[in-house]
């Protein structure tokens, strides 16, 4: 395709678009609110000298869509101290530019500043505004939480309770802890996505062979929210491909899945897990003490969930999903929409076979094999996952809690 030609379907949306040479090195990283109107600017016929230069030896622009310019800021700034772009040059005349501070004490603390002496503390910068630096700030601090006081308080301050502060002079998280977070958010400052994403997926595998489900579940989270990041609207892709490869009516935004674990000896429990727009709402997550049934019978034990569960959200009047996966086969899935169809409720619904990743409907005889590399198949390996595993971990609660009650009985 003609670069021109691609450059007049580039979307309207905010983004990062890198210009490449003829052998496909990185020549240029910029940002924009409207990558069509930016990129498209650069063909204009009054450009400055420097433009110009760069323009002469552009031969392909490739661009990631974000979700607002705050996102499109900071994956400028990683990008090109990832790339080392040739064309991008650093801001060097005499305007007091805003820099990201970190501060050098045992709690580092973050800061927007225009610093007069720049030795003092660890510096990122310069950025041309503040003004979009603040909101792509509180995007890494929601995955990443850091003190941001004047005033080190002894007490939780009102960014802990929103849990965007970890509260270190408070004493809520240890002083490895918190330089961990601080360690974490410098590599991506620095545009070393790769070595903190490897460094956490190493951690995220200790801590699941160390059976501490929830610590890796959360490490994962951060591992996603960081390549969301640099990827730009990964999720929305995701779920549109799932509307077209399940042929759903509608786009699901809101999914819902269910599973089961079960041990020797009964006490079953089921899980529902909810994932909005790609993401897991963990404040939505509900677990299920099986109530009704005995034995080994998880097909009953599912209908046991699946009833429970929607016709509390039809009695409180809230909002169902758009889709629901159940962790099983073809029976699973069948008896799961049996009671859906008794308590009068529409929602669509498919099961997913564990050993080839089957995907089963409840009126098909024969499942639906999705590619391996296909995103929506990832995104159901995610949810069926991650109810296996919120599931799993109350069946080791109710089991610690048993234990509990027979030892102090024998005491």
């Amino acid at each position: 395709m003609d670069i021109k030609e691609k450059v007049s379907k580039l979307p309207d949306c905010p983004g990062v678009y890198i210009m490449k040479s003829k052998h496909k090195k990185v020549l240029y990283v910029g940002k924009a609110s409207s990558l069509h109107k930016r990129v498209r600017s650069y063909f204009s016929k009054h450009n400055s000298f420097k433009t110009d230069a760069l323009m002469e030896n552009v031969f392909d622009v490739d661009y990631i869509e974000c979700q607002s310019p705050e996102q499109a800021l900071i994956l400028e700034a990683a990008l090109i101290k990832e790339k080392k772009p040739k064309y991008n040059i650093s801001l060097r005349d005499n305007k007091s530019y805003p820099y990201i501070e970190i501060t050098n004490e045992k709690f580092p603390r973050i800061f927007i500043t225009r610093p007069k002496n720049k030795t003092k503390s660890l510096l990122f910068g310069p950025y041309p505004k503040v003004k979009p630096l603040k909101p792509a700030l509180n995007m890494i601090r929601r995955v990443f939480p850091y003190c941001s006081c004047n005033d080190k308080p002894k007490t939780p301050c009102f960014y802990y309770h929103l849990k965007l502060c970890p509260a270190p002079f408070a004493g809520k998280i240890s002083v490895a802890g918190y330089k961990e977070n601080i360690d974490n958010i410098s590599k991506i400052l620095k545009g070393q996505r790769k070595q903190l994403v490897k460094k956490l997926k190493k951690k995220m595998f200790e801590l699941s062979k160390l059976k501490k489900f929830e610590e890796a579940a959360a490490t994962r989270d951060k591992i996603v929210a960081i390549e969301n990041l640099y990827k730009g609207k990964p999720r929305e892709h995701e779920i549109l491909s799932l509307k077209e490869t399940l042929n759903l009516k509608k786009i699901p935004l809101v999914i819902e899945a269910v599973d089961i674990s079960s041990l020797a000896g009964g006490d079953a429990v089921g899980s529902v897990v909810v994932f909005k727009d790609g993401i897991a709402d963990k404040n939505n997550y509900r677990r299920f003490r099986i109530k009704t049934i005995e034995g080994p019978d998880d097909y009953a034990m599912i209908a046991e969930v699946i009833e429970r569960r929607y016709s509390r959200l039809v009695k409180e009047k809230k909002t169902l999903p758009d889709l629901i996966v159940v962790d099983g086969g073809k029976g699973h899935v069948v008896k799961a929409f049996e009671v859906l169809k008794k308590l009068g409720i529409k929602i669509e619904i498919i099961g997913i076979a564990k050993e080839n990743e089957e995907i089963w409907f409840p009126h098909k005889t024969k499942p639906l094999i999705i590619g391996r590399d296909k995103p929506c198949l990832h995104l159901i390996q995610r949810l069926r996952d991650e109810a296996h595993r919120f599931a799993h971990s109350y069946q080791l609660i109710r089991r610690r809690m048993k234990l509990k009650v027979s030892k102090d009985k024998r005491n």
